[in-house]
């Protein structure tokens, strides 16, 4: 197999699973991310939801780092799907990131305790070592004219002290980072948790508007006038709830004429219709 071949065939190997979701997540964020402020809503929606349908059922639960970025991936098509208009998805998407995130917190939470034990107590006994010999390390530092045994000792002592310092420095490192892992996994339910449930409102809410204005069309073209009318806010925030108009009435022309003024896009023109023929004259008869 040439060099070329071998790096394919690595590479295919990457593409067909090798790499955890977490890699695969940090690979893809930034493209989609991009496209989702280009207005390419279905594009990635489409390339997340294939993500999860590959790979997102498969992860570990007590992978805390592979569940994190299964609740991102949910949050990012949630996104996505809130961008095209389609936001009874996009809560579906929601409720399943909250529950990941709960799932992923329970299940983190009583093994990182075990591990938060596991490391304090190996603080304890390496400060409780430490303290046992640091008075004859300071005795044999202060005496004069050690024997060549004292000057072993001393040095064995230091080696030791270093040693001991490590370990607490890395359980100490390793309990920061335990409370760092804790935090951001508390932060991903609480965030997923009240969103869910802001957007679910949200839905409930516009159905009583859209009854309030008497049906979908009316309420449609009354909201079409506000967004057209609020252009201080950014442009992806109008060009969401444009698309959600259009979700809800897509023969409203108004809508996808503005959607499409969003996006840049030029209005085609009507098509031209072919004029008819005049048909020719009777001929008359020769008198």
């Amino acid at each position: 197999m040439t060099r070329f071949g071998f790096l394919l065939a690595c590479a295919l190997a990457m593409s067909l699973g090798a790499q955890s979701l977490t890699d695969r997540f940090k690979e893809v964020r930034g493209p989609w991310e991009l496209q989702l402020e280009r207005g390419e809503a279905a594009t990635v929606r489409k390339g997340v939801e294939a993500l999860l349908g590959r790979e997102g059922l498969t992860v570990n639960p007590s992978d805390y780092n592979d569940m994190y970025a299964l609740v991102a991936l949910r949050g990012l098509a949630a996104r996505a799907c809130l961008s095209e208009g389609s936001w009874e998805d996009a809560v579906i998407h929601f409720q399943k990131a909250q529950s990941a995130a709960e799932e992923n917190l329970v299940t983190t939470e009583p093994f990182l305790a075990k591990t938060r034990t596991e490391h304090e107590q190996k603080l304890k006994e390496c400060r409780d070592a430490m303290a046992k010999q640091a008075p004859r390390l300071k005795e044999l530092d202060a005496a004069p004219g050690l024997t060549k045994e004292q000057m072993k000792l001393r040095q064995q002592l230091k080696i030791f002290m270093d040693e001991q310092q490590a370990a607490i420095t890395h359980s100490e490192r390793a309990l920061k980072d335990i409370d760092g892992i804790l935090d951001r996994l508390r932060q991903a339910k609480e965030t997923t948790t009240k969103t869910a449930t802001d957007w679910q409102a949200f839905l409930a809410a516009e159905k009583t508007e859209i009854s309030e204005a008497g049906g979908t069309p009316k309420y449609v073209a009354g909201k079409l006038e506000q967004v057209k009318a609020d252009d201080a806010r950014p442009k992806q925030e109008r060009l969401t709830y444009a698309r959600r108009l259009q979700k809800l009435d897509p023969s409203n022309k108004d809508v996808t004429r503005f959607v499409n003024a969003l996006m840049g896009k030029e209005e085609e023109p009507e098509p031209v219709k072919p004029k008819k023929k005049k048909k020719p004259a009777p001929k008359q008869d020769a008198q």
